[in-house]
């Protein structure tokens, strides 16, 4: 590994397991400092740790993207103990998935609010000091869904939100020396699948099967696979990309 992120601050929502820990690692390889915030102590711990024995910085806090305060105190905490805050990944997910017809009002919300409200109030609050840096890379993570996904109303609808959302920070933020822009996840093994695979009742490794007979590179993905994508739109050489959706299929999606 080299080190292209020494001396920059990366902040990965959801970052204890699956994809986001994946992006924490890869980032904390190439020389960042890292910050985590998830609502799953116990994995937080548990990666915080993880990332302590091999010698690296770390600032891992239990914050739930969906309250604004402790959004706001944990950029403010990350900007002093680490002295910036130059990356974002709005990686912080759940799944409430049913038809439309069986869709309860907390399904649609709790999905709106962690996907949306949250990636709004992360970015809000660390475009404050990389504004001030004149410097920031803010990465969303959509999905595939954005395109439509059965069973999948507001899922879809929030991750096609995150990359209208991704535009216009990109817009805004452009002449500070700012870019945003959306990775796109395809199928990817994480315990997120393996729950859709429980939910549908099938069993996980016929589950990947199946997809992987659809997919033209003819594997599945894994969260690795997302971290490579993140570094490159957080690389420091990547500053004229900017409002871009990558999806990371294995194969085109149109």
């Amino acid at each position: 590994m080299t080190n292209q992120f020494e001396g920059r601050t990366a902040l990965v929502t959801g970052g204890s397991r699956g994809i986001g820990k994946a992006i924490v690692e890869r980032f904390a390889e190439e020389g960042a400092k890292v910050a985590i915030i998830d609502v799953n102590e116990k994995a937080l711990s548990e990666t915080a740790e993880e990332l302590r024995e091999k010698g690296y910085s770390v600032y891992a806090k239990a914050a739930s993207v969906t309250e604004r305060d402790q959004i706001e105190q944990a950029t403010q905490e990350i900007a002093e103990t680490f002295g910036s805050l130059d990356i974002l990944v709005n990686n912080a997910g759940v799944i409430r998935d049913n038809m439309l017809y069986k869709m309860t009002d907390d399904d649609w919300t709790t999905v709106m609010d962690v996907h949306l409200k949250g990636a709004f109030y992360a970015s809000r609050a660390a475009q404050r000091y990389m504004v001030k840096n004149n410097y920031g890379r803010i990465v969303n993570i959509s999905s595939v869904s954005a395109l439509g996904n059965r069973g999948q109303a507001n899922y879809s609808t929030a991750k096609a939100g995150l990359q209208g959302f991704t535009k216009t920070l990109a817009i805004e933020l452009g002449k500070y020396g700012i870019t945003a822009n959306t990775v796109a996840p395809g199928f990817i093994e994480t315990e997120m699948t393996k729950a859709t695979a429980e939910r549908i009742g099938v069993p996980f490794e016929n589950f990947v099967r199946d997809r992987v007979s659809e997919i033209p590179v003819a594997r599945s993905g894994k969260p690795e696979d997302i971290a490579n994508a993140v570094v490159f739109f957080s690389d420091e050489r990547s500053s004229f990309v900017s409002g871009q959706v990558i999806y990371v299929a294995g194969g085109p999606k149109n």
